[in-house]
């Protein structure tokens, strides 16, 4: 009898336990005024005391320096030609594909890229292929306002433009920095408007210094960077981590129109001497001394009977009546020396002889039938050229 009663006390006591369980967690408001505490209750949550301050390893306050200076440009074209349309007959260039892709011929062309704000005045440094022939140009600032702006210059051979744009209140210019603290390893972060989606940051290295022989510009310098660079980046910013200025994002190496990580900018230093001149006098002046250069191969030096060693380059072509033909300077001199400086290739030549200001008085030194001369040229100016 006593195990009978037990077996129902143990019976009714588990159903009692069952049903109050089913009521804590389905119905726990029925058991109002009830001290009950369920698995939420008993759980401490504890979030952090300062919102304020960066995550470690965050490039925040770079970005939130620099990024309202950045803008976003739109341009349109009436032409019926479409811009660099590839041609499917040839091997796709890898370079042809870094800020426009194919456009209907029957369409007005509407391109997109970004610009820097870098004076108060709301002068924009931006890439030149940006705002090539553009009939309009509308620049969205960061806070949504959006602008007319005009072209004060460009320059296709460092592929540099400058825009300007009249508004009150425009965001604090960028800061310029300096390239001779830029090294290789060194973060940056590429600020643009990629694909059309909006201002984006992208992180990344300094992959390589003084990069040339790339075969985009006349005249190259480029800082090779990993950082995402795409379509609608092209002049958009590269800083540094400290928020400034370091390069003019113009370029990648890409076979799919994508990032591949290897991206390229203008440095600040090549943008700002552009832009200065520019500004000063609407253009580029750099000298010239009319002649056709041609790099030396080993090829060459071998028959034209010179010294295995020999360092320079070529002159192909010497312009009738230009400043090099003034002074005697023939077809098939070897040009060694510019004021002193060693001549190793046709990029370097462009570069020295650029430098020189049209008038004034320049040594060269040539080689002719293994003697070397020294003649006494006076620059011209650099011919302006085709966009």
């Amino acid at each position: 009898m006593l195990n009978r009663l037990w077996l129902l006390f143990a019976q009714a006591v588990t159903i009692l336990i069952a049903v109050w369980f089913v009521l804590i967690t389905l119905k726990p408001e029925w058991l109002a005024g009830t001290n009950v505490t369920t698995i939420v209750d008993s759980v401490t949550l504890k979030e952090s005391d300062d919102v304020s301050s960066p995550n470690p390893g965050s490039y925040h306050e770079a970005v939130k320096k620099s990024m309202p200076a950045v803008v976003n440009i739109f341009t349109s074209k009436s032409t019926k030609q479409p811009l660099a349309r590839k041609d499917k007959n040839k091997k796709s260039d890898p370079f042809n594909q870094f800020f426009f892709g194919d456009t209907p011929d029957a369409e007005p062309i509407s391109s997109l890229g970004s610009g820097v704000i870098v004076s108060p005045e709301g002068v924009i440094l931006t890439n030149h292929h940006v705002i090539s022939d553009a009939d309009e140009i509308e620049i969205a600032l960061a806070d949504g306002r959006k602008l007319k702006a005009k072209i004060i210059g460009s320059d296709p051979e460092t592929d540099i433009a400058v825009l300007k744009i009249d508004a009150k209140q425009l965001p604090n210019p960028i800061t310029l920095g300096n390239v001779n603290s830029v090294h290789v390893g060194d973060v940056v972060l590429a600020i643009g408007n990629p694909f059309g989606v909006g201002e984006t940051v992208t992180s990344g290295i300094v992959s390589a210094m003084g990069r040339d022989h790339v075969g985009i510009n006349t005249f190259e310098n480029f800082i090779q960077t990993d950082a995402a660079i795409n379509p609608g980046n092209s002049g958009g910013a590269l800083i540094d981590t400290r928020g400034n200025l370091i390069g003019i994002n113009t370029a990648i190496y890409s076979n799919n129109g994508g990032s591949m990580g290897i991206g390229f900018a203008i440095p600040i230093n090549l943008a700002k001497q552009v832009m200065e001149s520019i500004l000063k006098t609407g253009s580029v002046t750099r000298g010239w001394i009319g002649v056709e250069p041609q790099n030396l191969t080993s090829e060459l030096i071998n028959s034209l009977g010179l010294p295995t060693d020999t360092k320079g380059v070529l002159l192909s072509g010497v312009l009738e009546g230009g400043p090099a033909d003034a002074v005697g300077v023939k077809v098939g001199d070897v040009l060694i020396e510019v004021n002193n400086q060693n001549i190793e290739d046709v990029k370097q030549l462009l570069t020295q002889v650029a430098a020189l200001s049209p008038g004034t008085k320049s040594t060269v030194k040539v080689s002719r039938k293994n003697k070397v001369l020294t003649l006494y040229i006076e620059v011209g100016k650099r011919p302006k050229q085709k966009s």
